[in-house]
């Protein structure tokens, strides 16, 4: 029985009432639910308005964006579990910087339920760090995610098909701009990808600059389909 079928996830939700309830992690009432309650869940910023389907910025009736009819990004789709909005953006932190590593596994909870499973990729790939940085850090959110998705999914998860050849400054802390000229070329791809669907996984689309370089890594390798999968998409400010 699938997973994403009503009586599997009816079973899924007879289990969690059977569960010690825990504190929310948002509200700290006590709940089955999850790390967080059913009313602040709720309440968190689902990424589920229309989009473009390649860059999954809003769009009024879903349709390709301007920008990606203008420049097409390098990656054929991308899908959001949320909008980097607030208290998601917070649990993003406390997962990154805080070791809060348990949210890893809602996170990918959460992105499951908006793929498409009828079309998934051949194989999974994550947002690589570089060495210096996954020392410093001790772990790669991303790897975490993907391998979650993976196990679920029953897709191979090819941790080092991909590295990252710099240890560039952080995306988030360089303006937008700057942001694509930091990650050109700081990726390399040594695993044969031919004629393969990939898909891409990290925790936050903001530009797509980092996506964007890894995509053009994977392409040299053969991929010939590239979805991109992240926990949370920036919005243009207003949104």
């Amino acid at each position: 029985m699938s997973i994403f079928s009503p009586a599997g996830l009816n079973i899924s939700a007879k289990i969690r009432q059977l569960l010690p309830a825990q504190p929310c992690v948002l509200c700290g009432a006590m709940s089955h639910h999850a790390l967080w309650c059913e009313a602040c869940d709720a309440a968190l910023p689902y990424h589920d308005m229309p989009h473009c389907p390649l860059c999954a910025l809003p769009t009024p009736q879903g349709e390709t964006c301007g920008h990606c009819l203008k420049k097409p990004p390098a990656f054929d789709r991308a899908v959001a579990a949320f909008s980097y909005r607030f208290p998601l953006d917070k649990l993003i932190q406390a997962m990154k910087y805080g070791e809060q590593l348990n949210l890893s596994s809602i996170f990918a909870e959460k992105l499951l339920q908006r793929m498409d499973t009828a079309h998934l990729p051949d194989c999974i790939l994550p947002m690589p760090l570089h060495p210096a940085k996954l020392g410093r850090r001790g772990f790669n959110q991303s790897q975490l995610l993907a391998a979650r998705l993976a196990k679920d999914l029953g897709i191979p998860l090819l941790t080092h098909a991909c590295q990252r050849l710099r240890d560039t400054p952080s995306q988030s802390s360089l303006p937008w701009k700057a942001r694509t000229s930091n990650v050109r070329g700081a990726f390399q791809c040594d695993t044969d990808l031919s004629g393969l669907h990939i898909a891409l996984v990290d925790d936050v689309l903001t530009t797509g600059a980092s996506l964007n370089a890894l995509s053009l890594a994977a392409r040299k390798r053969g991929a010939a389909e590239i979805s991109v999968w992240v926990v949370a998409r920036t919005l243009p400010h207003g949104r």
